[in-house]
């Protein structure tokens, strides 16, 4: 049955004043979507590839290859939607534009926890990296540099491929001669220790019978504390990992904050390169993970790792930087951190200004702030480019 433009318009507005991704009305049976947006010119799509012969029809990814005359780095977008729902079609790399420079993506689909529970979905998300080694010669991919990237649930599968490496039972199926190590993780907003997770403040729905987590790992979280840890990323964290991205907003009322906080510092300790940015005010997904802020960070770390520094030894930094969840206007600036707070945390020699140094946000940034190239920020610079915080209730 379809549907007249009118009719759709109605339910895309629908969809969005409840808050429901507007993907959904292109669901089709088997809960996978229509197919996503238009590719640039000299892209070929291999739609549908099976990674596991004959498997589940979830085991399947989506594989995008700009032409080339050399291999590409590959970035492997997984999907989320709590483990249960989900289509690895809504590729966010896809969007992001990263065909236009210079990568090949993968969209990955994985089985959910309707068809099995963990460790089915990191063991196919393994699978799928192995297979993409496997075919690397063949659709013209450098098997060296393979990224991932997820939200959400998928934040939680590519942390748990970037801190999981050596963990042999992830490892089963076909092409067990690749590895399914990778070399660069971005993490938006994803689950890293359940027992911390279930037993926060305000999220405790997440410990009951009909929860996400309680489907994933098969029984209630805090009743499985080691079913819990098997399927946590934060439990295999070693200094062999490869550089971490990690994005949360610290208003997430899916997702609790610390999950990211926690993740870092378990990172930050076995001293892997990682970086952390906090979106104030923002909340589980939303357009604040699309400010040229977040955007470019991104594409600075996947640049960084798979381009420019590969086969540079990483230094162990773990930083942190921040930004403001904001929907501004064309005309004006967007909000952001009020000078006082930037200066205090990151004006470490109290001289008034902030050294590129002192800075702890993406250096893409440093360079837009930094108007007149002196190589600091000073506060008249950032009011240039970031309107205070209005007070509640102002």
């Amino acid at each position: 049955m379809t549907q007249s433009v009118p009719a759709r318009c109605a339910l895309v507005l629908i969809f969005v004043a409840i808050g429901l991704p507007v993907q959904l009305l292109g669901a089709q049976p088997g809960g996978q979507a229509r197919r996503g947006p238009q590719l640039p010119e000299g892209v070929k799509a291999y739609r549908d590839m099976a990674y596991v012969e004959n498997g589940h029809e979830r085991q399947k990814l989506d594989l995008f290859v700009p032409e080339s005359s050399e291999p590409l780095p590959v970035i492997v977008w997984v999907h989320g939607g709590g483990w249960q729902s989900g289509s690895k079609t809504n590729c966010l790399a896809l969007r992001a534009g990263y065909l236009q420079q210079g990568y090949a993506v993968a969209s990955l689909g994985y089985r959910l926890t309707d068809a099995a529970a963990f460790p089915a979905q990191i063991q196919d998300c393994k699978a799928g990296i192995r297979w993409l080694r496997a075919h690397a010669e063949e659709y013209g991919l450098d098997p060296d540099r393979f990224g991932v990237w997820g939200a959400s649930a998928g934040g939680h599968l590519v942390a748990l491929l970037g801190t999981s490496g050596g963990v042999e039972e992830f490892d089963v199926g076909p092409n067990l001669d690749q590895s399914s190590h990778v070399q660069a993780v971005c993490d938006y907003y994803g689950p890293s220790d359940f027992i911390a997770f279930v037993t926060t403040p305000n999220y405790e729905r997440h410990g009951r019978e009909d929860s996400p987590e309680t489907k994933l790992i098969g029984g209630l979280v805090i009743e499985n504390r080691e079913k819990a840890a098997r399927a946590a990323p934060i439990t295999y964290v070693s200094e062999d990992d490869p550089p971490f991205l990690i994005v949360h907003g610290d208003k997430d009322g899916t997702v609790p904050y610390n999950q990211s906080e926690l993740l870092f510092e378990a990172l930050k300790a076995a001293s892997v390169p990682v970086h952390f940015h906090t979106i104030h005010g923002a909340a589980h997904g939303g357009p604040s993970f699309s400010d040229a802020v977040v955007t470019d960070m991104v594409r600075e770390f996947f640049e960084d790792n798979l381009k420019t520094g590969v086969g540079k030894e990483k230094e162990p930094k773990a930083t942190t930087s921040e930004s403001t969840a904001s929907e501004p206007s064309a005309s004006q600036p967007r909000a952001g951190i009020p000078w006082q707070r930037i200066a205090s945390r990151q004006d470490t020699d109290r001289d008034g200004k902030i050294s590129k140094d002192e800075f702890r946000g993406p250096a893409r940034l440093f360079g837009r702030l930094d108007k007149n190239g002196d190589g600091y920020v000073t506060r008249e610079e950032h009011e240039a480019a970031f309107r205070p915080l209005e007070k509640p209730g102002s």
